[in-house]
C-alpha cells in the first residue's frame, strides 16, 4: 500500500509575501502537486497533509533562533496555498485524507504518522512539498529509518535554496535508496 505525503504547502512557504517563502520555485510546482493529489485521491490511496505549526515567539522551539516566525497557529500564513486550499476543503472529511500538525522538520517527529501508516499497511511513501532540503529531507530520512520505501516527486517539490534542493535530490537517491519520479 502507498501514501502520498504533502509537506508544508502553505502561504508562509509558498506565497510571494510568505514569511519564509520559497517563492516562484514553490509556486511553479503547484500544477504537479495538484495532479498528484487528484491521482492519489482517485485511486483511494491515503493522503497526508503534514503541516508545520508554531506558537508565536516560542522561546523553547529551536527554529525560533533560525528562522523568522512562520506558520503561526491561526494565521493566514499557515493556510494552504492556492489550489490546495479548496481541494482540502472539498476532501477534508474523507477517511483517506489526514491533515496533521507537525512542530519539527520531519512529519514523523513527535506525531502519530507512523502509527497511521502502519494501521493501513502502508509500506511506500510518496513525498512532495517544501522545502526539499529541510522538511522533505528530514521526513525522508525518518521514513528510511522506519523502513518505508520512498518515492520522491521531483517536479512537486521546491526550496528557497536551489543548491540545497539539488543536493537533497541526490541524497534521496544515493543515500536513502529513494525512487525519483517527475
Amino acid at each position: 500500500m502507498e501514501a502520498l505525503i504533502e509537506i508544508d504547502y502553505t502561504n508562509d512557504f509558498v506565497a510571494t509575501n510568505g514569511a519564509l517563502t520559497a517563492g516562484k520555485p514553490a509556486q511553479a510546482i503547484e500544477p504537479r502537486l495538484m495532479e498528484l493529489m487528484t491521482e492519489f485521491e482517485q485511486k483511494g490511496d491515503y493522503i497526508v497533509l503534514a503541516t508545520d505549526i508554531h506558537d508565536e515567539n516560542d522561546p523553547f522551539h529551536p527554529e525560533t533562533k533560525l528562522f523568522p516566525p512562520h506558520n503561526i497557529a491561526g494565521t493566514k500564513g499557515r493556510e494552504f496555498y492556492g489550489q490546495l486550499a479548496p481541494w482540502y476543503q472539498a476532501h477534508k472529511n474523507e477517511s483517506t485524507v489526514y491533515m496533521m500538525d507537525k512542530t519539527r522538520y520531519s512529519a514523523f517527529a513527535g506525531t502519530d504518522l507512523d502509527l497511521k501508516l502502519r494501521a493501513r499497511s502502508i509500506d511506500t511513501v510518496h513525498l512532495m512539498g517544501v522545502c526539499t532540503d529541510i522538511c522533505v529531507l528530514h521526513t525522508a530520512v525518518d521514513a528510511y529509518n522506519l523502513g518505508y520505501k520512498i518515492v520522491i516527486h521531483e517536479k512537486a517539490m521546491a526550496s528557497f535554496n536551489q543548491v540545497g534542493h539539488e543536493w537533497a535530490l541526490t541524497h534521496f537517491k544515493d543515500s536513502l535508496g529513494a525512487e525519483i519520479q517527475d
